[in-house]
């Protein structure tokens, strides 16, 4: 099904709304609250950046710490592996039931919990227990993929005068809150003479403060949840589909093998913790920036195939530096891999988006490639922590990078193609 043609000009101006109904959509709406305005409003945006800031520290702060870890706790080569692919497989598992639980409780009530036992979750990986670690971090991998679904809707239902200034403070609270907890663990752990348990568990402080700040809104708030009256046909069998889905995933298997894997590849190589680490968080900062900047791009060219394999060739040529070149070059090389990898995250969402027909059908494709993607991604860093395991070093990585790479460009040019995926939407009467 070819798409209709648009003038990019247009094109551009509808992209902020469009993507947040890609994701908003994806949860049943409550009914329009009443207008927020002056400092009630200053506190709801405040409150929904700083939820978002708490989606990431999970995934960089264990990364940071993770040659500790396996020696304080002797964590085999595998357990090593299956810690950095746990919350990854998480948010693929838990996402789906997110828009039952906001229908059931309502998104804002379900926010809360989710800050709470995310804090939970976050603390019980500081309890020098091998089992607790492990627990610990699926619940918090389950809270993220809540949040992940729900805290976009809130952006559009409550800021849909302001979604691209919401939606770019929410990208770089995501990239953030990454980068904070790569930067700042290593030096929490010194701080604090040593303590792994302290490094890992200070992150369940901001979940903690940022739920108490919410309390009063989910509280306040009691509206009756609607059901969607419609359902989306053939979205499962469309090869279109499944190209935006392949490329959402590889695109993130690579996002997810940097989360987990650069601090330690960069240590492996002879800096020292806090340096890597500060390595990391400059390269999720610029990815933050990559992240507004490329969308706009894609949506303003003829076509987004030639920008899609474009930045998986960047993403991962950058990663070969980070591997291979000298440590004198790795600023350079991680702001690079910044800027591919935060546009590859940002065009696979905007794909989402210009590939459907309508908001109704890019839900569903939003939840396709989440679901699906993020099951995929997991498989990055885990291959990433058996190559290390079995070879002692991490410069086999370098063909998995490569792999995942092409993969990704070829599903990235199928995907950047002018079309629509052939799915429909069918209204249901109630």
């Amino acid at each position: 099904m070819n798409m209709h043609p648009k003038d990019t000009a247009a094109a551009a101006e509808e992209f902020d709304q469009q993507l947040i109904d890609a994701e908003a959509d994806s949860v049943p709406q409550p009914a329009p609250p009443a207008p927020i305005t002056g400092l009630a409003r200053i506190v709801l945006g405040a409150s929904l950046v700083l939820i978002a800031f708490n989606l990431r520290p999970v995934f960089s702060s264990a990364s940071a710490l993770l040659p500790e870890l396996r020696s304080a706790l002797q964590l085999s080569p595998l357990g090593v592996s299956l810690l950095t692919t746990l919350p990854v497989v998480c948010l693929g598992l838990f996402s789906p039931i997110a828009p039952r639980l906001a229908q059931r409780i309502g998104s804002e009530r379900t926010l809360l919990a989710v800050l709470f036992l995310l804090a939970l979750g976050t603390a019980l990986r500081g309890l020098s227990s091998v089992p607790l670690l492990f627990a610990g971090t699926a619940l918090a991998g389950a809270c993220i993929a809540v949040g992940n679904v729900l805290l976009p809707g809130l952006v559009k239902r409550d800021f849909a005068d302001r979604t691209a200034l919401m939606t770019g403070l929410y990208t770089m609270a995501l990239c953030g809150g990454a980068a904070a907890a790569a930067g700042l663990s290593i030096p929490v752990e010194q701080a604090f003479g040593g303590s792994l348990n302290a490094a890992l568990s200070i992150w369940a402080l901001p979940a903690i403060g940022v739920g108490l700040i919410w309390l009063p809104q989910a509280l306040s708030v009691d509206r009756a949840a609607r059901r969607t009256g419609f359902r989306v046909e053939g979205l499962w069998r469309d090869r279109l589909a499944w190209k935006i889905t392949l490329f959402m995933g590889l695109q993130s298997a690579l996002a997810y093998c940097v989360f987990g894997w650069l601090v330690p590849i960069l240590r492996e190589r002879g800096l020292d913790g806090v340096t890597a680490g500060a390595i990391v968080s400059m390269s999720v900062m610029v990815q933050a920036a990559s992240c507004i900047v490329a969308p706009q791009i894609a949506v303003r060219s003829k076509d987004q195939r030639l920008i899609h394999v474009a930045l998986c060739a960047i993403a991962v040529v950058a990663l070969l530096g980070l591997l291979f070149a000298p440590l004198s070059t790795a600023w350079f090389w991680a702001a690079l891999q910044g800027v591919g990898q935060g546009g590859l995250i940002a065009v696979a969402m905007t794909a989402i988006v210009l590939r459907s027909p309508d908001a109704h059908v890019a839900a569903h494709l939003s939840g396709m490639a989440q679901c699906v993607g993020y099951l995929l991604a997991a498989i990055g860093p885990l291959i990433v922590g058996l190559i290390r395991s079995w070879t002692g070093s991490f410069r086999a990585s370098a063909v998995l990078f490569v792999l995942l790479g092409t993969g990704a460009a070829i599903n990235g040019w199928g995907a950047g193609r002018r079309l629509h995926v052939g799915a429909r939407t069918v209204r249901i009467d109630d």
